[in-house]
């Protein structure tokens, strides 16, 4: 009754004012950058249409079951990333603890990306946008304003030259040295850029969700307004067919390539946000009887049919671009930053009112990512609040620690606003927050779900709290298709590995290869080494260790009615068949 003692001592746990703020804090964080500038350039580079194949494979077998099953597991134990994992299986409490290391890695470079956002969204208000022309103090002799070259110039020079918008990129925004061995100086202006951001997302999130819920009403839904603008303005100029058609034109041979199945379940994870331990979080926040079941499945859809509506609001910019300087439209293709701050702001420049549609997309880039950092940062937050609920529910003690942890990411970011900072992002981004740790976390996570705690009773307490028996398809998923899935994906993705690149030229020292495999093993290992810790520490034989560390917490509503706790004799022919 520890946790019930502690409630009472300090006060219940926050929950959602109205089902609407779980609903917009979840779309805001599930719809976030990577469906706008990571999902279209996958699906045109691994087969167009053929593409969805094994994406809505992965979302069935590993998509939808892993997302209604940390939203279940959150909103069933009301406890947060950690202490979820330590109520319902704490033999699997390092999986928690590995969600929350990826959440702080993504907390530390994700606010770097919206720094460069507003950078860019503070110049398109100018008269004449900086990314448009070569006459700037930042630009080389290289330099070419692709827009005012005719298209037979175009085709000859592109190979060496470079355009005004990569110029901008690499020589003002950046200042790119020769490697991460040469740091140099902080740029200022990212530095005032990332402050306001930190800001910002401070006093949204110090009071926790009673603040936090009543943003997202403006930052979940603005910013489909804004990509309806662009959509609309990008089906109507002249190339944008040509460029759709090269989004979606289907190419069947490209799913024999092992490459295409490991992208299109590294997007699941990466666009629904699942193998990081924030979907259980937020429903961690739900009313027992929420219905999670169907909040998960809808939830769902919306996500993945933004990603697929938003490449047609880009590949149409895309092919107005390829028509004006008479290339490919497979010339122009970006994704991640390079779509965002160099393809999008050049051809942003050969439209009329460029400034208007420069405003629009960095401000929907802005609220999207945003909403993104309220729940990582939340997710951290809670978790480190519910491990330590005694110091950090007293009054004034929350806001201390969420300023706390706001100024040292803020310490640690200005290494990557420095000269030399990209090449930082770039190599906690690759290594502390890859797809790796996410499907390894994920393997374990539906292995103890599935086999220790049961995924029939899991059925039992989504049934408890919402009404609804999940569809045996879940049951089988939990047990069987998402780990074997996940564990393929995992094994592929090792052994097609290939060391970081910086703009397919650089290759990093040694030292930072190390210091990146440090960070992916940091959360990797955590999930084996925890559980083998807790058995070590452990009274009794080895049987009886297992037996209490698979044993549920007696909290738990199904535990306390007697449905869902298992004999010692049970949990032992559990082990056994494990």
């Amino acid at each position: 009754m520890r946790r019930m003692n502690v409630e009472t001592q300090e006060g219940k746990r926050e929950q959602w004012s109205s089902k609407t703020e779980f609903l917009l804090t979840v779309c805001g964080n599930v719809v976030g950058l990577g469906n706008v500038w990571r999902f279209p350039y996958l699906c045109y580079k691994n087969g167009g249409g053929a593409f969805l194949v094994p994406y809505l494979l992965y979302v069935g077998l590993c998509g939808l079951p892993l997302f209604l099953l940390e939203t279940s597991i959150g909103q069933y134990t009301q406890q947060g990333i950690v202490t979820c994992w330590r109520s319902l299986c704490p033999l699997a409490e390092g999986v928690g603890r590995a969600e929350l290391l990826i959440l702080i890695y993504d907390s530390i470079i994700y606010l770097v990306i919206l720094a460069w956002t507003l950078f860019y969204l503070v110049f398109s208000f100018s008269s004449q946008l900086p990314w448009a022309s070569c006459g700037n103090t930042w630009n080389t002799d290289q330099c070419v304003d692709f827009s005012s070259l005719n298209h037979t110039a175009n085709c000859t020079s592109k190979i060496t030259t470079t355009s005004a918008a990569t110029e901008f990129w690499e020589r003002r925004v950046l200042a790119i040295s020769g490697g991460i061995e040469e740091v140099g100086s902080v740029r200022w202006e990212l530095m005032l850029c990332l402050l306001a951001c930190w800001a910002v997302c401070y006093f949204c999130i110090w009071k926790g969700i009673r603040y936090s819920g009543k943003v997202v009403y403006f930052t979940a839904t603005f910013p489909y307004l804004m990509l309806l603008v662009l959509l609309v303005r990008g089906v109507t100029l002249p190339g944008a067919w040509e460029g759709i058609q090269f989004y979606l034109y289907p190419d069947p041979v490209r799913l024999a390539d092992p490459q295409v199945w490991m992208e299109a379940g590294t997007q699941v994870f990466f666009s629904y946000c699942i193998g990081r331990g924030s979907q259980t979080v937020l429903g961690s926040f739900n009313k027992y009887n929420n219905n999670c079941y169907m909040d998960s499945f809808w939830l769902c859809l919306l996500n993945g049919c933004t990603s697929f509506v938003a490449g047609f609001a880009v590949f149409s910019v895309l092919g107005f671009m390829a028509q004006k300087q008479g290339v490919s439209v497979a010339m122009v293709a970006e994704s991640g930053p390079g779509l965002a701050f160099i393809a999008f702001p050049q051809a942003a420049a050969m439209m009329p009112l460029p400034q208007l549609w420069t405003v629009c997309f960095f401000i929907m880039l802005l609220l999207l990512g945003i909403d993104t950092q309220f729940v990582i940062m939340e997710g951290v937050i809670t978790s480190f609040t519910d491990l330590f609920p005694v110091t950090l529910r007293r009054p004034r003690y929350r806001e201390g620690f969420v300023l706390l942890f706001c100024l040292s990411c803020f310490l640690i970011q200005l290494t990557m606003i420095t000269e030399g900072g990209i090449f930082v992002f770039q190599l906690i981004d690759y290594y502390g927050c890859s797809g790796a740790c996410v499907l390894f976390v994920a393997v374990f996570e539906s292995l103890a779900v599935g086999w220790i705690f049961g995924a029939d009773h899991m059925e039992d307490a989504i049934k408890d709290m919402t009404a609804q028996r999940p569809c045996v398809l879940f049951r089988l998923c939990w047990r069987y298709f998402t780990p074997l899935v996940s564990l393929s994906s995992f094994i592929l993705y090792m052994v097609d590995y290939k060391p970081l690149k910086f703009n397919r030229w650089y290759m990093y020292p040694d030292w930072a290869y190390a210091l990146g495999w440090a960070m992916a093993l940091s959360s990797i290992l955590l999930v084996p080494l925890w559980g083998i810790g807790k058995i070590c520490v452990g009274t009794g034989s080895l049987r009886q260790r297992l037996a209490v560390l698979c044993h549920p917490d007696d909290d738990l509503p199904l535990t306390q009615q007697g449905k869902c706790q298992n004999s010692e004799m049970e949990t032992l022919q559990d082990i056994n068949r494990i």
